[in-house]
């Protein structure tokens, strides 16, 4: 298996001093920055080291890691936002299931602990085989600019 992408995760290479969920929106470059879709309150981005192809985030603009902060709105939003994220998935990837939640904190697995985010991961029977077992690593079938591409178009679509 040849995975160089991955590198610049294992070694930090590139990693953001601040929070990626507060400077990935701020910038005007959303396709770099893989976001697909803004709403008011929160954004649906896609995880540049995924789970599984077309592996989903939604996070609220407001910067904090206690779900108790944020409001109403937000709180709906993120929801909202999750299930427009689902019928694009299934439209553009027909999967036969998906997991979804928040991990809050480093002790339940958040890898951003400081930003609330939302996960979806698209699942497809026998997606998981034994390369994550005996070759301690997942095989990603889509390149994620291709992945990129075709998501924002459902997106699009959906926003109309």
């Amino acid at each position: 298996m040849w995975a160089p992408w991955r590198m610049s995760y294992i070694s930090g290479l590139g990693k953001s001093e601040g929070c990626i969920f507060c400077e990935k929106p701020s910038a005007d470059a959303d396709r770099e920055n893989l976001i697909l879709h803004r709403g008011k309150k929160a954004f649906v981005i896609m995880n540049l080291f995924p789970y599984n192809n077309g592996h989903l985030m939604v996070a609220p603009y407001k910067h904090t890691g206690d779900f108790q902060d944020l409001d109403d709105e937000e709180m709906l939003e993120i929801m909202q936002l999750s299930q427009l994220a689902m019928r694009v998935l299934k439209k553009a990837m027909n999967p036969a299931g998906f997991n979804t939640g928040f991990n809050i904190g480093k002790a339940a697995g958040a890898g951003i602990d400081a930003h609330l985010h939302f996960h979806i991961v698209p699942r497809w029977v026998g997606d998981t085989n034994f390369m994550p077992v005996v070759g301690e690593m997942k095989v990603i079938s889509e390149h994620i600019e291709v992945t990129y591409a075709n998501l924002l178009e459902g997106f699009r679509s959906e926003a109309e």
